[in-house]
């Protein structure tokens, strides 16, 4: 009961009080930190819908070529967190790189706008003939190149960031009370529920009120974003960074390749190790214990500056710098079965068709648009946070009577299995609607729409928000909990990067199931009709293959052995 009333003190502290203004971080900080993201992931994630259309319409482009160029900004968008991680990491830290992010997103955003304010900033273009008076020039797409790489950029920035800069503002005590795995689950739900905003609300003002308005809406938004997260600049705990993280990972690799032919002692000796000033380790670890001979030392004399640092960091290493890259490489077996996860996800655009061939009437005169399907998972993904976060949690921790959570282990694990068990409902739905379809003689008719409601696809929904609610927020939890504070940055990127190889592994699971049943004449299961397909065939594979990937990570988290500060 104490741990519980402990942390609802913490949340209950006013934002930006007077009380305690000396006070750096804490739970006061952590909205002007996620406001931040969610704002630029609402602006940006609301101007992709429609932007196909402003690229053919405004610039006269091509199909092709306006989709190649979205999909190129899409491309760089997820690559830059990444990017920004490591120089957050390694030089400027992760309070200027999310300063920088920020101004260069709300510079991208405004130079966007003025496309739709300034006559001569583009082409003169008739919209519903999609034909142009002239050609885009090199000024014209030298404006629209610039806004959308510095939304990049300023993705990067913020994306890369933002959660483990939330991290450095929780105190000790908050982490104990429960607050740190609160803000991992509400960040996430947060985030969420603004992409969602940006692809419904956004894109229905950019419909109805024309492209000022709906490109002005994005950039207020990022303006208060950015304001305010500067204003709250006096009260956040800055870490610096210590040291360069990509050399000092090279330098362990390097240093323990140029010492391979010595010999580790059986029995550790003091002094035999180089020690970090002020570090906690005294010895590196026994798993890996190759990587050890990185921080060895031959001759003291030799080997040791007199203020007792490395003469050579390439030839001899600290300790921590040793257990930083081993903890990178335990973590890569846990990290990879993410990657059918959002193999899962991926699927959404197969359950489009689905949609579209079922009935979607809520009432006589309301229609669920196919492509809003994806709403409901975002919108049961926020209910279980909500659900998890303010019943679930204060429940369990009122009856054991101190805080009780979910280790981020266990949520994962959840969240694999959760995943199968949706994919495997929806090979179940599209095996029901498949049948229906033949047996009213529409095997031929591939848009025509079958009497089954396509409130069946729900479940699927619904449980693959659960999934990623479980997945998604114990993975950021593990990789942010397991990975030194010097690596926040980057473990906060871990689970983006997963979503990008988990795109190109889904693709080529596609292609593959296409190109092999689809030979020798057969139809294939993917067939471009849905009702000669069977896709009901390929979400079982993909479910087979979660089921594979579920029995993995539970290898993978046995031998991986128990998580810092927690016994399971």
């Amino acid at each position: 009961m104490e741990g519980l009333s402990e942390m609802e003190s913490v949340i209950e502290e006013p934002l930006l009080s007077k009380q305690n203004s000396n006070a750096k971080g804490g739970f006061r900080t952590l909205p002007f930190i996620i406001a931040n993201e969610a704002f630029e992931r609402l602006a940006s994630l609301g101007l992709m819908p429609n932007m196909i259309l402003y690229l053919t319409r405004e610039y006269g482009m091509q199909t092709a070529g306006a989709t190649n160029f979205l999909l190129l900004w899409s491309a760089a968008s997820n690559f830059t967190p990444f990017v920004g991680a490591v120089l957050s990491d390694s030089y400027v830290g992760r309070y200027s790189m999310i300063a920088f992010g920020s101004i260069a997103s709300l510079l991208g955003m405004v130079l966007l706008w003025l496309t739709t304010l300034i006559p001569l900033s583009k082409p003169l273009c008739n919209q519903f003939t999609n034909s142009c008076n002239n050609s885009p020039t090199t000024i014209h797409l030298l404006i629209l190149h610039s806004s959308f790489a510095l939304m990049s950029i300023g993705a990067g920035g913020i994306r890369s960031s933002s959660l483990a800069f939330g991290v450095d503002q929780l105190s000790k005590r908050d982490k104990n009370a429960g607050i740190k795995e609160s803000y991992f689950s509400w960040y996430y739900a947060i985030v969420a529920m603004s992409s969602l905003i940006g692809l419904t609300v956004v894109v229905y003002i950019q419909d109805n009120m024309g492209w000022a308005v709906g490109f002005g809406i994005p950039v207020i938004l990022m303006f208060v974003a950015t304001v305010s997260f500067f204003l709250a600049s006096p009260f956040y705990v800055m870490v610096e960074v210590k040291r360069n993280m990509l050399s000092g990972l090279a330098q362990v690799l390097v240093a323990s390749y140029k010492n391979r032919l010595l010999q580790l002692p059986q029995e550790t000796e003091n002094g035999i190790y180089h020690l970090e000033k002020d570090s906690d380790l005294l010895m590196p670890t026994e798993k890996l214990r190759f990587l050890n001979k990185a921080c060895l030392i031959r001759n003291s004399l030799q080997d040791l500056t007199p203020e007792g640092r490395a003469l050579n960091p390439w030839n001899l290493c600290t300790v921590d710098q040793v257990e930083e890259l081993k903890a990178l490489i335990k973590i890569v077996p846990i990290w990879s079965t993410g990657i059918m996860m959002g193999v899962n996800i991926s699927q959404g655009s197969l359950l489009v068709l689905e949609a579209s061939s079922m009935d979607r009437h809520i009432t006589s005169n309301f229609e669920i648009p196919s492509g809003s399907f994806v709403t409901f998972m975002i919108v049961s993904l926020v209910l279980w946070v909500i659900i998890y976060d303010r019943i679930l949690v204060p429940v369990a921790s009122k009856i054991k009577g101190s805080p009780a959570c979910i280790g981020a282990k266990q949520k994962m694990g959840i969240g694999l299995l959760t995943g199968c068990i949706a994919i495997a409902s929806l090979a179940v739905v599209e095996d029901i609607r498949r049948k229906i379809a033949i047996e009213k003689g529409y095997e031929d008719q591939p848009q025509a729409v079958v009497n089954m409601s396509a409130l069946w696809l729900l479940p699927r929904q619904i449980l693959n928000g659960l999934a990623e609610a479980l997945g998604v927020v114990g993975q950021n939890e593990f990789f942010l909990t397991e990975l030194p504070q010097s690596m926040s940055s980057l473990a906060s990127t871990l689970n983006g990067l997963g979503s990008s190889v988990a795109n190109l592994v889904a693709s080529f699971i596609l292609s593959v199931v296409d190109n092999v049943t689809g030979g020798g004449g057969h139809e294939s299961w993917l067939s471009s009709n849905i009702n000669k397909g069977h896709y009901d065939y390929y979400y079982t594979l993909i479910c087979a293959l979660c089921f594979v990937n579920f029995v993995y990570f539970l290898y993978c988290s046995k031998s991986y052995g128990p998580c810092k500060n927690r016994g399971k």
